[in-house]
């Protein structure tokens, strides 16, 4: 097993649907926390992550860092949205990263396709 895996819900991605993704980090030594980043290819839209561990986000955030004190067995799950109307399909980058004082340790990519 790597030191990080993730998966999504679904690699289709619509309008205003909702984005469940799964995290697990088996890495030995210590590490704060998690990080997602998001790119839309072709586009300037961002994502935007709506909670993580049932824990609901306040604000509108493109980039969601999770520290591991949150992350029960070290585990963690969120949700998000892309709510433009896409005029052409976009390719979707997720990157989930373990994060360890201020250095990235080991990362993982997910691509996802983006359309009506």
């Amino acid at each position: 097993m790597k030191d990080i895996e993730f998966e999504l819900n679904s690699l289709e991605i619509h309008p205003n649907s909702e984005i469940k993704g799964i995290i697990s980090v088996s890495y030995p030594g210590r590490y704060d926390g998690v990080v997602i980043n998001t790119q839309i290819f072709d586009s300037n839209e961002h994502i935007i992550y709506k909670s993580y561990n049932q824990k609901n986000i306040s604000q509108n955030v493109s980039r969601l860092f999770i520290n591991k004190d949150v992350m029960p067995e070290n585990k963690a799950e969120f949700t998000a949205q892309i709510n433009f109307e896409p005029k052409q399909e976009h390719e979707v980058k997720f990157r989930v990263s373990i994060i360890e004082q201020h250095k990235e340790i080991e990362s993982q990519i997910i691509f996802a396709k983006y359309s009506i």
